[in-house]
Parts: structure tokens; sequence; C-alpha cells
């Protein structure tokens, strides 16, 4: 796939997308999260790339929406799903689902959302999404106990971007080498040349390193899963929550999960733990085991009477000696005693094994005495580097073993996460259905378009060609009042159509009802109705009704677009709101006559708002069809309305409902001679 043929994706985006491991089968995946993770590239920005992607996967290149109002409507409409959706994730793949002229499309969409509204948005479910968010990848890790080697420069260039977490060094002969094992607890030589390599030290010949991550820098995959601890312990709650199979062996995950911290170090292990206490706490105990001999010899001098003969003091000071010496002579068991005490309290307080013990009792050796006893500094650092060396060494292999079984997990997980969110996805879609009692359309041909309904059986062949629209039970939850609250309406156009009645008898409502269904039918998604069939139209116009009339340039820059509207207008929707407001009464009359000929000369679907219904009808040079929301009559001062449209029916306006009432109740000729000039 050519990324930057896709709609909206210049050659900076496309770079960015290059980046991503697979990318056309990412883009193509419509997973924004996915996309998402390109350099530069937002959720937003990963959105907008992916419904290109499927634009041009469909030939589906148009818009079908071609007016600011009913863009509106698809934003109220999107924003009623992402209303029921948990994750941001959901909020931003569900503007994935655009309102599509091409039948193949409608039919895709159709088959996901038709899947989705059968699942059950449980408060478990939707408790554990809470947590669930697209994978992260973390920062790169400096890893400095081990090391990369080669002597070749083009390996060296490929080591030092295949793997930034480690340092990559240069050497020449095995003396090299050698040098850098006393620097770093692993050396990884990259070069096959110095296979057989007999040099001290934790060195290793892999010319397979640099393919092999996972062993060699088992690093980047831990924190990778320590990063992701909470995401990935939140998916696998709502796959347990909803029944679903997981890509991943939860157990498993949860079992290498708990043995690694969140800044990606191993725990669980005793001698690790060991190990690392005791290169911790090293300076402590040696403190403490100095004071535990300097305290044995205090006790020693205090329960002993040391008597020097006068010869013998004469004798020591003329031979130079120190108190260290009458020590020796004096205290020389006791001094001894303290010595293996501070040898036993040292091994005993880091846990040392044998082998350790005795490398720890050289930081006590015997020797001349002294007072206080002071730790031999060379004989500490020589333990503290054994211990820290045998520490990393033991780390190491614990990583590349939980790496090894994280490994094996890697792919799965990203599958565990991306079902967890793609539910989400699936259940604001149930939730919205439930909400507001929705039912999937029908979306049909248009008549002689020769392409297949999107609802028809595909074994069978035919084709369902039909016009406009066919609403039942509809209500739209775009009103200001409680859904319960709605009266359900139901209306069905094909052709073009006037739309009469009543002040408030819920005309434009009756219009947004019908571009929501519309939109919501292109869009594949259920429609608030209790049934639907909607023609797959090309364009989808809507005029909202115009604020005051308009000044002389504003006119004409208004029938500029009914022009260019009713060129070409086979195959569209045009919804239009008290075009009449525009300008004087006698005149609108006359244009909108002449607009409604040319539309219905062209296989058009309108219906047009008016209360110049009659007007219209009269400046028409041929029949002009005329439904109408009927006011059954007043009461209290309040309309009562049936909010279905009759068909071929004038309704009567509200100043001649009041009339009506009027001559009724009062009998007067002036009320009765008012109602006759309706």
């Amino acid at each position: 796939m050519d990324l930057e043929a896709i709609p909206g994706v210049g050659e900076k985006t496309a770079s960015a997308l290059r980046t991503l491991e697979d990318p056309e089968t990412v883009v193509e995946s419509g997973d924004v999260a996915a996309i998402a993770r390109a350099p530069g590239v937002n959720e937003a920005r990963a959105a907008r790339i992916a419904r290109g992607a499927i634009r041009r996967r469909h030939d589906d290149l148009g818009r079908l929406l071609a007016t600011d109002r009913a863009r509106e409507i698809y934003r109220d409409a999107v924003g009623l799903l992402q209303d029921r959706t948990v994750t941001d994730y959901a909020a931003k793949r569900l503007e994935t689902f655009y309102p599509s002229g091409s039948a193949s499309r409608i039919a895709e969409a159709q088959a996901f959302v038709t899947a989705a509204m059968e699942r059950e948005p449980t408060a478990a479910v939707l408790d554990a999404l809470a947590d669930v968010e697209p994978l992260t990848t973390p920062p790169t890790v400096r890893v400095r106990d081990r090391c990369l080697a080669t002597a070749d420069a083009e390996t060296y260039a490929k080591a030092e971007a295949a793997m930034p977490e480690l340092s990559v060094e240069t050497v020449e002969n095995p003396r090299d080498i050698s040098e850098l094992a006393r620097s770093y607890a692993t050396v990884i030589v990259l070069d096959e040349s110095f296979a057989g390599l007999d040099v001290e030290g934790d060195v290793h010949v892999r010319p397979d390193a640099l393919q092999t991550p996972a062993e060699t820098v088992p690093e980047r995959l831990l924190s990778f899963f320590a990063a992701n601890r909470d995401r990935l312990l939140a998916a696998a709650r709502v796959h347990e929550a909803a029944g679903l199979e997981p890509a991943a062996d939860l157990d498993r995950l949860r079992d290498a999960l708990s043995r690694l911290t969140d800044d990606a170090t191993i725990v669980g292990d005793d001698e690790l733990g060991r190990l690392t206490d005791a290169v911790s706490d090293l300076d402590a105990a040696v403190a403490t085991a100095e004071s535990v001999a300097d305290d044995r010899l205090r006790d020693a001098i205090r329960e002993r009477d040391v008597t020097i003969e006068g010869t013998d003091f004469l004798s020591l000071v003329e031979q130079g000696a120190r108190v260290d010496s009458l020590l020796d002579r004096e205290l020389a068991d006791e001094y001894d005693a303290a010595l293996r005490a501070a040898r036993e309290h040292l091994a005993d307080a880091l846990r040392l094994d044998p082998g350790e013990a005795e490398l720890a009792a050289r930081a006590f050796p015997e020797g001349d005495p002294t007072f206080p006893v002071t730790a031999d500094d060379a004989a500490v650092s020589q333990l503290r580097t054994e211990l820290s060396v045998a520490r990393d060494r033991r780390a190491a292999r614990l990583k590349a073993a939980l790496a090894t079984d994280l490994g094996e997990l890697r792919d799965p997980v990203e599958t565990l996460v991306a079902d967890a969110l793609e539910l989400d996805v699936e259940l604001a879609i149930s939730r919205f259905a439930r909400d507001y009692d929705c039912v999937m359309p029908r979306v049909v041909d248009p008549a002689g378009d020769g392409e297949r309904d999107t609802d028809a059986d595909a074994g069978t062949g035919s084709v369902d060609t039909t016009r406009g629209f066919r609403i039942e039970g509809g209500r739209s939850p775009l009103l200001d009042v409680e859904f319960e609250a709605v009266d359900p309406v139901a209306y069905e156009v094909r052709g073009v159509t006037l739309l009469s009645g009543v002040n408030s008898g819920g005309k434009t409502s009756l219009l947004d009802l019908v571009a929501l269904v519309v939109i919501l039918a292109h869009m594949g998604m259920p429609v608030p109705a209790r049934s639907a069939t909607v023609e797959r139209f090309s364009e989808v116009h809507y005029y909202a009704k115009s604020q005051g009339t308009l000044d002389a340039g504003a006119f004409e820059a208004t029938l500029r677009d009914f022009g260019d509207l009713v060129a070409g207008a086979t195959g569209r929707l045009v919804l239009v709101d008290e075009l009449e407001s525009i300008t004087e009464p006698g005149a609108s009359a006359k244009i909108i006559a002449g607009i409604l000929e040319a539309l219905d000369g062209q296989d058009a679907t309108a219906v047009f708002v008016s209360h110049l219904a009659r007007e219209i009808r009269e400046a028409a040079a041929a029949p002009v069809a005329v439904d109408g929301i009927e006011a059954t009559g007043l009461e209290d001062g309040e309309l009562r309305v049936n909010r279905s449209p009759k068909k071929d029916h004038l309704a009567r306006s509200t100043p001649e409902l009041i009339v009506e009432k009027l001559a009724e109740e009062r009998g007067d000729d002036f009320y009765g001679d008012l109602l006759e000039k309706f």
C-alpha cells in the first residue's frame, strides 16, 4: 500500500507511519491505538488516518455530508455513542465510523455493529474497562552491567542501532576483551572469529546476539511488561468479567508479572534477594563487626589486671614498642577471639555462603593487634565486588529466564488489550442501541443503481431498490427531554414533499430525526426507531432555519448554493427548514416552488418545511406533494398534536385553530368570517 495514497496522509505523516512494524497492516486494521504509536501521531490524528484508509479500501472518496447542519447531526450522533464509552480509545475508535455512500463500507460496518449489539454491558465489565488503556512503549533503559564487543565497524553500527540499552565496545584482541571483563559483569562478543576464547570473567561469544534481544537485553521486554502491568491486569479482568476467550494464558501472565517490580527488577528469588541485601548492607555490617570486636576487647581489658614489671616495661620502651605490642603480649588470645566474633557477625549479618564467608574473613585478618579494630579496606572492596558480580549475574540469568517466559506472551498480550479496548467500542454501540430502543435499518440501493442491498440475502442474487426513506416508531434522542417522554413518529417520503404544520408541532424535530436516522444508517449503526428503510444516498444536504431575512448579497449566495444543489441532484437527500425566511413571503414561495420542480425532475428525495405550502403549491408548475403535522385542537392554551405527518394533507396553522376555537365559543360572525378566509 502507498501510505501517501490514503486521504489526509502526506509525506511527513507517511514517514512517521513507516516506523511502525508492518505499517500497512496496522493502518488497514483501523486500530487507533496502534496507529497512534507512530511518532507525532496522536489518537485524534490516528482516527482520521484510519478513516482515510477505510475510504481508500472501499473506493469511497466522496463526502456524504454536504452541509454544516448535516455535519452537526453527525457530530451529535457520534457524541451519543461516545458518551457510552469507558476508554478514550473507544471514543476515538468510534470516529472511524463515518457516514458512507459505499454499499461495501456500510455492509462492513453493519456486520460489526450487528455483532456488537449482542454484547451485554454488565456493571462488572464496565468497571473493569475503567483501567484499560492502550499499551505504552517505555523509554529506553540503560543497562550498565553488560556490554557488546566487536572488532567490525559495520557490526558496531548495527549493534548500536539494534540495542541502544547496551554499551558497544570496540575490541581488537583477547586482551581487550579481558580488560572489558574486569569492568562489566558480562561481556557479549559478537564476532564469530573469537569463538573458543578463554579469558577470565563472564564472557560469551554470541554472533546471533542481535537477533535474540530477549536473551541479550531482557530488560527491554521486562520494562515493557512492568510499564504495562496495570493495563494488562485490567484487560485480564475484562476478559474474565465478559466471559471472553483470552489470547494469552492469564494465570501464566499473572505469575510472570508477580515476579517483576514496577521498575522492572526481579522479585521472589531468595538467592537474588540475599545477594542484593548483602551488597546494600555491607558497609553497615562491617561497621557493626568492628564495634563487636572493640566491645570484646574492652570487656577483656576490664576483666583482667595487666601487670608489667619495671625491667619489662623498660625493655619494651627501649625497643620502641607501642600499646599494640602490649596487647599482643598480654591479650593475644582475647584479640583473636574478638576478630573471630567480628568475622562471624559479618558472615551472619550478610547471610554469606561458605565461600563468601572465607572472603569476608580477610576483612579482619590475623596480624598485629590494633585498637580500635579496623577492617581491611581492600578486603571489603573485594568482597563488595564479588557480591555485586554474583548479584548481577544471577539477576541476568533470572531476567533472561523471565524474559523467555514473557517473550511468548508478547504478541498475545497485544491482542488481549486490543480485544478489551474493542469490547468497549462494541459495548458503547450496544448501550446506545439499548438506551434508545434502536433497530438495524435496511439500507437499500437507489432504483436502477444495480448494487446490492446491504440487508439482502447474498445467496439470492436479488437487488432490493427503493427511493427515499421510511421510518416507523422513530424517536429522536436529540430533543431536550427525557427519551421516554418522546412521542414516536412514523414518516415516509419518496420524491419531493412539502411538510406543513402548526408552530411548535415538531416539524424541525422531525427533520432532525430524519437526518439522524439517515446518517446513522449510512454509518452502519442502529437507528432509534421500531423499523427503518433508507435509500443509500449519494449526499445529504440539510439546511437549517435561517435567522432572519438575508441582505441582497447573502440572498444571492444562498440562491447560488441551491443552483449548485439542483445540478446533478439524483440520489441526494435534501432537508430544508423554512427557506421562506430568507426573503419576503411572495418571492420565497416562487423560489421554493422552482427548487422543488428542479429536484423532482432529478429523482432526488427532499423534504421542505414551510408555512407557505399553499402558496408554493399554487406557484409550482407541476403538482407538489404536501404532508402535514396535524394539530387536533387546543386544550388549556396548549396544542394537541399528532406528531406523525399525515400524507397528502395541508395542515392547519396555529392561527386558524385559534380562530376556529373562538368561532365555536363565541358564535360571532366576525370570527366566522375570519375562519372562512383560511
